[in-house]
């Protein structure tokens, strides 16, 4: 009885089939699980998990941290990169976050064409600023850390395959167009509904999301200082930013913070001896917190070995990823009140953001203990020479998940020459890495990225455009 009961279903299968039109075959064949279209809500979150894990808070935010000294690199390829061997000449050092920042450039991408005119999602401005202001994110991330890198000829694949590269003073001009662009988005009015839980940063609070697109004005504004100083306008704009701790942008982790997981799965790292040094000379009480021990990695001559230093005690499961946090805004406005001379003004940012600093979730110290601090600690340093003391702090409150800008913050002050933060490493004099280089798959395919990339060598000698540099 089964056997007649298949071969029946399979004439009735045939006689199905062959009624079936064109159309209804396309329908039967199409993979359910590997969609051509994809709604700009399902992209965005994933945009948003890229860049706080694969790239502002994974490898950039390793291999800076090494370079600005909050961390020295004890093994394998952070211990080249501490010893200056290879790694930051490397074209394959940094590819994995090459390639991660253009796939989220694309991403986005897609998004703004979706969310424009003519694009499928037409009107839904809120999404698409939101795009605007992450790509404006991205991209200043990839210049920043690479200089002239392929823009306005990218993204295009099967079309242009060796795309030119972009100035930065360019790209500069596209950031804050960006930016810009975002920000007169979310002021619209759309009947489309908001990302809500697809939003991993603010839940779709559009409001929020202004004061993020605000705060980076502030930020990359202050990146143009040696370029264009426009201190006045980096107040402003961090004015309009952020209020408090509450409402800065940052990714939160349940049990596997970049930080920790590299800690875990690496241990490359060992505890700065020239972070611990600033910290002492100001009895600072995050040096009790910040380090497992007391047995500090000599700056630049580490021994090769894991397990013989202390290390980072504030690489937990749940240590957050900034995009832009709430003390950044105020050391950014510290500084730009320092240089306007406005230094009463200067002092009282200073230390809201170092209240800030101490109260991070994976430091744990108090407002009180903050306040302790800067009037037994900061206040005379401050009082003796403004601008190093407000510089120091920011670079002691970016340990560690900050460390990119840290090192953008580092170049920036040695190219206006104000070289207020002092490194141990002896190669630094000769072997300080100025710049990323290029990633492998690039250099390998694009011979406008391999002719800048050359030997690799220009990454110890070539400034980025806003450090004084060409490129």
């Amino acid at each position: 009885m089964k056997k007649y009961l298949n071969i029946a279903l399979v004439f009735s299968l045939l006689s199905f089939l062959g009624a079936c039109s064109e159309d209804t075959l396309d329908d039967i064949n199409e993979n359910v699980n590997d969609p051509t279209d994809v709604g700009s809500h399902l992209i965005i979150t994933d945009v948003m998990t890229s860049t706080a894990f694969r790239v502002v808070g994974s490898d950039p935010a390793f291999y800076a941290s090494v370079y600005i000294e909050h961390n020295v690199g004890i093994y394998n390829q952070s211990y080249n990169a501490e010893i200056r061997s290879g790694e930051p000449i490397s074209s394959t050092t940094y590819n994995n976050s090459w390639g991660s920042i253009y796939e989220n450039l694309y991403n986005l991408k897609l998004i703004i064409e979706k969310c424009s005119e003519g694009g499928s999602e037409e009107g839904n401005y809120h999404t698409l600023g939101i795009a605007q202001i992450l790509t404006a994110y991205n991209l200043a991330v990839l210049t920043d850390l690479w200089g002239d890198v392929p823009w306005t000829e990218a993204l295009q694949p099967g079309g242009i395959f060796t795309p030119v590269l972009d100035s930065q003073e360019s790209l500069y001009q596209e950031i804050f167009g960006m930016l810009n662009s975002g920000l007169e988005n979310l002021n619209k009015e759309t009947n489309f509904s908001g990302l809500g839980s697809q939003d991993f940063f603010y839940g779709g609070d559009i409001d929020l999301w202004k004061k993020f697109g605000n705060g980076l004005k502030a930020r990359y504004t202050m990146r143009l200082s040696n370029r264009n100083a426009a201190y006045g306008d980096v107040i402003s704009f961090a004015d309009a930013s952020f209020e408090s701790a509450a409402e800065q942008c940052q990714y939160e982790y349940v049990d596997a913070s970049p930080f920790y997981q590299f800690l875990q799965d690496r241990n490359y790292f060992g505890a700065s001896q020239s972070m611990h040094d600033k910290l002492a000379d100001r009895n600072d009480p995050r040096d009790n917190v910040f380090f497992t021990g007391d047995v500090f990695a000599p700056n630049g001559t580490p021994d090769q070995v894991q397990d013989q230093y202390s290390k980072s005690a504030i690489s937990v499961e749940t240590a957050p990823t900034y995009l832009l946090s709430y003390h950044e805004l105020q050391f950014l406005k510290a500084e730009a009140y320092v240089r306007l001379d406005e230094l009463e003004d200067a002092k009282d940012a200073l230390e809201e953001g170092i209240i800030a600093a101490f109260q991070k979730p994976n430091i744990g110290l108090t407002a009180a203990d903050a306040e302790d601090y800067f009037a037994n600690e900061v206040e005379s340093r401050f009082d003796s020479n403004p601008l190093a003391e407000v510089m120091i702090q920011k670079y002691l409150a970016f340990y560690e998940e900050e460390a990119v800008e840290a090192y953008n913050d580092y170049r920036r002050l040695v190219a206006m020459g104000d070289d207020v933060i002092a490194l141990q490493n002896p190669a630094n004099p000769q072997q300080f890495p100025v710049r990323f280089s290029y990633g492998a798959d690039d250099v390998t395919t694009n011979a406008n990225v391999r002719q800048a990339y050359g030997d690799g060598s220009y990454v110890y000698s070539e400034d980025v455009w806003w450090a004084g540099g060409s490129r």
